[in-house]
């Protein structure tokens, strides 16, 4: 993953969204590519064109919190976005690289022990997306990414990309697969330097072109709560509500799911947590086979 690259094509993608007429810009004759050109980015961020040229070239070394406000209201960002913009000009400034750490991969005993406490299924991630550690019914729920990872680690985003079961286990596998790439560039912008994610990026775009589109698109919008449809190879369809919670000592995210009262999928995960073992190791494991 070359830092630079990131921000040039982060830039690049987003003036391209931008009409002049969306910007209040005049337009005159046909354009060759869409979006804004580079002196209209920096008309609008009041910034000259040659300091544009170079932030798109992708030197972000330096820049003013008041050049990335500029930035971000000229290229129209939303939250997520100018947050993306930040993390890639942190990244890019004197800080020594040996003081970064790679995303976890162990979870505290004692938030093993909050898991465990959850009646709904939940797991444990870091920023590759792989996944740490579960209680039961999370288990029983994602037995096909524990089952697909053959005793390594799970990883949700080498599930979704290379493992066909995953078009039929996730209910929305475009909405999925759009959420897990968003994911893992936000986590690039905030951590380029992270040689597993690095492989990981890598390894994915090699041998999925559905991820290669997805990753161009540099989108980074993120949905912390909502509602995640499954197909369950076991008990069928569920709905699922769903909580992500940043804990920001540890640096991962806990995952956890509710189902609405009274609803066939509560009556769902009633069944699937009769098939459950009690076991509570600090990863994920397999779930009792039902059949």
């Amino acid at each position: 993953m070359d830092h630079r690259s990131q921000i040039r094509e982060f830039l690049t993608s987003r003036r391209g969204r931008i009409t002049p007429r969306d910007a209040g810009l005049p337009s005159h004759g046909t354009r060759r590519v869409p979006g804004l050109r580079r002196a209209e980015v920096a008309q609008l961020a009041g910034i000259s064109v040659e300091y544009y040229s170079r932030l798109e070239r992708g030197d972000l070394s330096g820049v003013s919190d008041q050049v990335l406000d500029a930035l971000a209201r000229a290229l129209r960002l939303g939250d997520e976005d100018r947050t993306h913009l930040e993390d890639l000009a942190r990244a890019a400034g004197p800080a020594p690289r040996r003081g970064r750490r790679d995303a976890s991969t162990t979870v505290r005993p004692a938030v093993q022990r909050l898991l465990d406490s959850l009646t709904g299924p939940a797991f444990v991630k870091n920023g590759r997306s792989d996944m740490l550690a579960t209680n039961a019914l999370g288990r029983a729920l994602y037995a096909p990414v524990i089952d697909s990872a053959r005793g390594a680690v799970p990883n949700l985003a080498r599930f979704t990309f290379l493992d066909p079961r995953s078009r039929e286990f996730w209910g929305d596998w475009d909405g999925s697969a759009g959420t897990t790439v968003a994911l893992l560039q936000a986590q690039a912008g905030r951590d380029p330097f992270d040689k597993a994610l690095t492989e990981l990026i890598g390894e994915l775009s090699t041998r999925s072109q559905d991820f290669r589109t997805r990753w161009a698109r540099h989108d980074v919008r993120l949905h912390h709560h909502g509602a995640k449809p499954f197909h369950h190879p076991v008990v069928g369809d569920l709905r699922l509500a769903y909580e992500s919670l940043d804990l920001i000592a540890d640096g991962l995210t806990l995952i956890a799911y509710t189902a609405e009262p009274g609803s066939d999928s509560e009556d769902k995960l009633r069944l699937l947590a009769s098939w459950t073992t009690p076991d509570t190791h600090s990863g994920p494991s397999r779930a009792t086979d039902p059949t």
